[in-house]
C-alpha cells in the first residue's frame, strides 16, 4: 500500500487536483449540489483514474472488448460489455473512432465500463449526449451520479487515519467488523496525534489496515464502502479519500 499510495497521491497530483478544482469550480459544484457528493471526491476519482483526463487509454473499445469476449477467461462478462458498448454507439453519444479506453474497455476520463456508462452516465451540459471522453460537465455529473446512486451520504466523510492501541487484535481490522465511533473510542482508537477521535451519533465505521497493523490504519465510514463499489480495492478507496482531503484543504 505504501508504494501504491506514493504513486497515486504525489505532490504533483495534489497540486494539479487543486488547480483543476479552481479552474472548473462552477461545473464541479453544480454536480456536487445536484447529486450530494462533495466536489473534492469527484476531482479525486478523476485524478486517480486518468490523471485528470491526461491518460484515458488509446485502445479502441469495441475491438478490445471483442478480443476479450473471444479470449474465454471472462468471455460472458466481456460479451455483455461489448453489447453495452454497441448500444452507446447506436445511441450516438460518441463516434466509433473516438470511443477509446483501456485494454479492458474502461472508457473516458472517469473510466466507466460500458455497462456503468449505460447505468450511470449523465448528460451534464444538456447537449443530448453523454460524453465522458471530452465533456467535463458530463464527466463530473456522471461520477457524482454513480456515487449518489450507490448511497453516498453527503453529511459524512469517507473516514480518517487513526492510531490503534497496543495489543489491538488483527481480526478487528476488517470491513466486516462495524462499530460505532464511540465504541472505537472506548477501545482506545485515537487520532494519529493521540487526541480522541471525533464522535458523531449514529455513524458506524470499520478499521482498515491496507499494509497490516504495522502500517497506517484508517477508520472507514459508509462512504468508504460506496467508493469500493467503484473499485473493490482498499488501496484505491483509501487513496481516493486521502486525495480528496488534500484537495479540499486548499479549496
Amino acid at each position: 500500500f505504501a508504494k501504491y499510495k506514493s504513486r497515486v497521491i504525489s505532490d504533483a497530483r495534489i497540486a494539479q487536483g487543486r488547480k483543476m478544482y479552481r479552474e472548473h469550480r462552477t461545473e464541479l459544484e453544480h454536480a456536487a449540489q445536484k447529486y450530494g457528493v462533495p466536489a473534492q471526491y469527484i476531482v479525486a476519482l478523476w485524478g486517480i483514474e486518468t490523471s485528470y483526463g491526461n491518460n484515458t487509454g488509446g485502445f479502441k473499445v469495441v475491438p478490445a472488448l471483442a478480443t476479450l469476449a473471444y479470449d474465454g477467461r471472462r468471455s460472458e462478462f466481456f460479451r455483455s460489455e461489448l453489447m453495452n458498448a454497441l448500444r452507446i454507439l447506436e445511441e450516438g453519444h460518441i463516434p466509433p473512432s473516438q470511443m477509446k479506453g483501456s485494454w479492458a474497455g474502461a472508457m473516458g476520463q472517469n473510466q466507466f465500463m460500458p455497462s456503468s456508462f449505460n447505468a450511470y452516465a449523465v448528460d451534464g451540459n444538456n447537449d443530448g449526449k453523454r460524453n465522458i471522453w471530452t465533456s467535463l460537465p458530463d464527466v463530473f455529473a456522471s461520477s457524482a451520479n454513480y456515487l449518489s446512486r450507490h448511497g453516498w451520504r453527503e453529511d459524512e466523510r469517507w473516514g480518517r487515519e487513526v492510531k490503534l492501541p497496543a495489543g489491538f487484535s488483527e481480526s478487528m481490522a476488517d470491513l466486516d467488523v462495524k462499530k460505532s465511533l464511540s465504541e472505537w473510542k472506548r477501545l482506545g482508537v485515537k487520532l494519529p496525534s493521540g487526541a480522541a477521535i471525533p464522535v458523531a451519533g449514529g455513524i458506524e465505521a470499520s478499521i482498515v489496515a491496507p499494509d497490516g497493523l504495522d502500517g497506517p490504519t484508517y477508520l472507514a465510514y459508509h462512504n468508504y464502502r460506496v467508493i469500493m463499489r467503484w473499485n473493490k480495492s482498499t488501496y484505491f478507496a483509501t487513496c481516493v479519500g486521502m486525495l480528496a482531503d488534500s484537495i479540499a484543504a486548499a479549496a
